[in-house]
């Protein structure tokens, strides 16, 4: 009998196992003694196992900082596909919960991959804190680093909300507003008010509330306060290609960022991204995966460097999904793979020095020294008339998608396709000794909830507190809620109540009563329906 019984049991929990995804023997298993009181998050967007591997064999086999961290696999699917995009994987990571593809800090529309319970439709779009804004309702600092434009997907998944991820102009604004700390990547123009559809001078607004700093120099000036760094109008330059002069690297703005974010006696939760894996990735680049692993790698030896010495602090390390199938053998080697020496793949790589991005600044207008340029920066002098003919029809911006493939074929790496890819990616996990380390097949909502346990934050009563439906909130007051869309392209709710009027601009976190303005504990979002957070709703007696 008690071996039926035990039996049973097990079925049970290997059918629940199967069934719910988020159900996971490790993450139940995780124990947390007391709370810790930092967290770093990083994410190397796009990396793909094998490009790992490949990294560790071209800088001679040594072990990258990573290694050491290795702890199991996350399952990246999302809410509507077998492969996700960067917005939904993100969410993932940073809300506990699934997305659609392009949704950025939502909730699906609708769960259509299996085992994933339905919306209700009340519920869809509707946006859910993330970890990054529940650590700030506790009194944490927060952060985010990125080698992209700092409102692309990913940064923004943790701390902006909107159902689609190309509009930058809400994203922007609300990470404007969302009052975070230290903010260090990339994107300037997309903050200045020519280059936006609101016309909003989101540089303006930076630069009265945080050090706004422009140049890699200027990061040893800041020693303590709010400070928000931009070193590029666009994304930053790969690692390869990187002046030091004009662009820090990763590990220096991750390590800036910790300096800083630690001064904080309640602690704090940072995020870094190494964005540009990801769009290497999509060229079939193998130098800019390559240099941005590497790059990014960096990074996490400064976060591990700060965490072992501090002993309070969680490091996770975990792509939100791979990208282009990126394999050490290709088909050419499908009758020689185990004959090939270490050499057949990696000196080829070796031989390069720039990224094709960063390639591209060395051809002249005209490409008239394609052939030069090619031997002298990528080791390649055997270039065919149709290689040449490709590079120099090469539309600006674009060389990484034409040369990477070219050295990818020489070095005999092998890539399935242009886009991302759906299978499990490595979780990497530093844990304090008040922490057990997330172990086994996670799925990367698990992320988000481990981060969560280990800080003692409430994900759910943190979405109940930012974001409340107004309609419904302030009808339950006895208040009218209109739309004022005088100026189509800044909205704003205004609530009425007797003699009181609260206005309140959609994308900020600043709220008006009768004129006079309130500090919210959180923006203001319009998602196809508006939220506001409780302290708004507060303001109307």
């Amino acid at each position: 009998m008690r071996v039926k019984t035990t039996f049973c049991v097990l079925l049970i929990a290997l059918l629940v196992s199967a069934l719910v995804p988020g159900f996971t023997a490790s993450l139940n298993q995780v124990s947390v003694t007391k709370p810790v009181k930092n967290v770093i998050l990083l994410i190397p967007d796009g990396m793909s196992t094998d490009g790992v591997t490949l990294t560790r064999w071209y800088y001679g086999g040594k072990a990258l900082n990573m290694d050491e961290m290795a702890s199991g696999l996350v399952r990246t699917y999302s809410a509507d596909a077998a492969i996700a995009d960067s917005a939904p994987a993100g969410t993932a990571m940073a809300t506990g919960y699934k997305s659609h593809t392009g949704y950025v800090g939502v909730l699906p529309d609708e769960n259509t991959m299996p085992g994933l319970p339905p919306i209700s439709p009340k519920d869809k779009k509707k946006p859910v804190a993330s970890i990054l804004e529940a650590a700030q309702l506790v009194g944490k600092a927060t952060g985010l680093v990125a080698t992209s434009e700092i409102m692309h997907a990913t940064p923004a998944d943790f701390s902006a909300h909107d159902p689609s991820r190309k509009n930058y102009d809400a994203l922007s604004e609300q990470q404007v507003y969302q009052e975070i700390d230290v903010i260090l990547g990339a994107g300037s123009k997309f903050f200045e008010a020519a280059n936006r559809g609101d016309g909003e001078n989101l540089l303006s607004v930076i630069k009265s509330n945080y050090k706004y700093i422009t140049r890699p120099s200027e990061l040893k000036t800041v020693t303590s306060g709010k400070l928000w760094g931009m070193f590029s109008d666009t994304s930053l330059a790969y690692e390869f290609d990187r002046s030091p002069e004009k662009e820090p690297s990763l590990a220096e703005m991750t390590k800036k960022a910790i300096e800083l974010l630690s001064q904080d006696e309640d602690g704090f939760f940072l995020m870094v991204e190494g964005s540009k894996i990801d769009w290497a990735a999509h060229a079939n680049d193998p130098i800019g995966i390559i240099s941005d692993i590497r790059a990014f790698d960096d990074a996490v030896g400064v976060a591990l460097q700060f965490a072992k010495a501090d002993g309070n602090t969680l490091v996770i390390a975990a792509t939100d999904h791979g990208n282009s199938g990126i394999t050490i053998g290709s088909a050419n080697t499908t009758n020689t793979y185990d004959k090939l020496p270490l050499s057949a793949f990696i000196t080829p790589l070796q031989n390069a020095e720039l990224t094709g991005e960063g390639l591209e600044k060395v051809l002249k207008a005209d490409r008239a020294n394609v052939t030069e340029v090619m031997a002298k920066y990528y080791g390649i002098s055997d270039l065919t008339e149709e290689e040449i003919k490709a590079i120099k029809n090469t539309p600006n911006g674009s060389m990484n998608y034409t040369v990477g493939p070219m050295i990818g074929k020489r070095a005999n790496i092998g890539f399935t396709t242009g886009g991302h890819t759906g299978g499990d990616v490595t979780l990497y996990v530093y844990a304090p000794s008040n922490v057990t380390q997330l172990t086994g097949t996670v799925e990367n909502t698990d992320i988000a909830k481990y981060m969560a346990k280990a800080i003692n934050v409430n994900l759910d009563e943190a979405s109940q507190k930012l974001f409340v439906r107004a309609h419904q909130a302030f009808a339950a007051k006895g208040a009218t809620v209109s739309y004022d869309k005088t100026d189509a392209k800044n909205p704003v709710v205004v609530v009425t109540k007797g003699s009181t009027v609260l206005r309140l601009p959609v994308n900020k976190n600043i709220a008006y009563v009768n004129g006079k303005a309130v500090t919210l504990d959180g923006v203001v979002v319009d998602s196809g329906d508006i939220y506001v957070p409780q302290s708004a709703v507060a303001l109307i007696k």
